[in-house]
């Protein structure tokens, strides 16, 4: 299987904050401090867990943001993903979710893969869009809240468990390729080992400029 599971850059959660200056976003303090979407983690895991199942599995994650957002990337290598693709996005204030679903469609299209694993949302703006828009964009199914995944045998379809409203469950199986954002508690996220951390910083990191994405997005 090949499988791209979205990542995003959030402040932690006690960084200070201040309005910015156009009184329509804001802006982190000289002190803020980052870490990769406690949300997105489940979404690493459980593709390493899929690849644990089936051997062979190349696992790519992506993220869009600044410069500083390769440290996001950087986790997830450390965690086990195998390639790492960083959309670069200089623009400063508020990005809204269908512009970074229209740039991670447009890199992903054509390129073969069979799931795309987002966290369930982000927990600095919690919109839950960015995986439905994808899949949207891509022209292919989508679930949400999902808390167990089983890939079929024959790879075209993959059983999933998902939470609704009142803590009830939907079970159905998905055709693949497919989206899925996935729910807190579908597994225990690991921590990267210290010769993984190692080896992830001395893997390269593709990064393509988001400007040619829009460029395409509009093709």
């Amino acid at each position: 299987m090949k499988i791209l599971v979205c990542v995003k850059q959030v402040m932690e959660g006690e960084s200070p904050v201040r309005v910015h200056d156009s009184g329509t976003w804001i802006s982190p303090c000289t002190s803020a401090r980052f870490e990769m979407n406690p949300f997105d983690t489940y979404a690493v895991e459980e593709a390493l867990r899929i690849r644990e199942r089936i051997p062979g599995t190349l696992i790519h994650t992506i993220t869009v943001g600044p410069e500083s957002s390769r440290d996001t990337l950087r986790r997830a290598l450390g965690m086990g993903a195998d390639e790492a693709v960083h959309i670069l996005d200089t623009g400063t204030g508020y990005r809204p979710p269908f512009l970074t679903a229209s740039w991670i469609a447009a890199y992903a299209g054509g390129k073969g893969y069979d799931l795309i694993l987002t966290g369930i949302m982000s927990a600095d703006e919690m919109n839950s869009q960015t995986g439905p828009m994808i899949a949207q964009r891509l022209s292919i199914p989508c679930a949400v809240a999902v808390l167990y995944e089983k890939t079929g045998p024959d790879r075209t379809h993959i059983s999933i468990e998902r939470e609704i409203e009142g803590g009830a469950r939907d079970m159905f199986e998905v055709t693949l390729p497919c989206v899925l954002t996935l729910q807190t508690g579908i597994n225990s996220p690991r921590y990267p080992s210290l010769s993984m951390v190692l080896r992830a910083r001395k893997k390269e990191i593709t990064v393509i400029p988001a400007g040619p994405l829009m460029t395409r997005n509009r093709d």
